[in-house]
């Protein structure tokens, strides 16, 4: 999304590496900012509150929203935690257990380690904090996830998903019930 940018209100900006541009105002006194949004940002303000909303959902068991986040076009493939799958036609179907493992999420949070984007193709890399109920009995978990990501018709498609328990070490007591 080169060119796009955010106008900001007239209070001053807080440092940034962004480029800015200085609007002009026929109002004295009023100076508007814009800082130019990156490829990067923009990918992230675009995918992740989506992303965020529909593995809430899943974690209580409605599926729809991750599957929408998915794409139809070959290849996309599924490391996860208990499942592998290669295709649509394997994913969609191992999304359907999961989901019927999962229910009333109490809490949810994708923290973001590392991303970047690069064309057509995006990463993120990071943790799921999850809390709800699992498979009958409450658990609160931490999952360490890997998404790639391919722009489709101007939409990003989720083509792969890694996910797998973090090494014990780095799991606080919390986390490991």
């Amino acid at each position: 999304m080169h060119g796009r940018y955010v106008v900001l209100d007239d209070a001053p900006c807080a440092a940034s590496t962004r480029p800015r541009i200085i609007l002009s105002s026929s109002m004295p006194g009023l100076h508007l900012e814009a800082v130019m949004v990156n490829e990067l940002d923009a990918f992230l303000a675009d995918v992740i509150p989506v992303q965020e909303a529909a593995e809430r959902a899943i974690h209580d068991g409605n599926l729809e929203p991750r599957l929408a986040l998915w794409s139809r076009q070959e290849p996309i493939t599924l490391f996860g935690a208990d499942m592998t799958a290669v295709g649509f036609d394997g994913v969609e179907p191992s999304f359907r257990t999961v989901a019927s493992w999962f229910s009333d999420c109490t809490d949810y949070a994708f923290e973001v380690v590392a991303a970047g984007v690069s064309g057509d193709l995006a990463y993120t890399v990071g943790y799921e904090h999850s809390t709800g109920i699992v498979v009958g009995a409450p658990r609160t978990y931490t999952l360490r996830v890997t998404h790639i990501y391919r722009r489709e018709n101007g939409q990003w498609r989720i083509v792969h998903r890694h996910g797998d328990l973090p090494p014990a070490q780095e799991q606080s007591p919390e986390q490991q019930t």
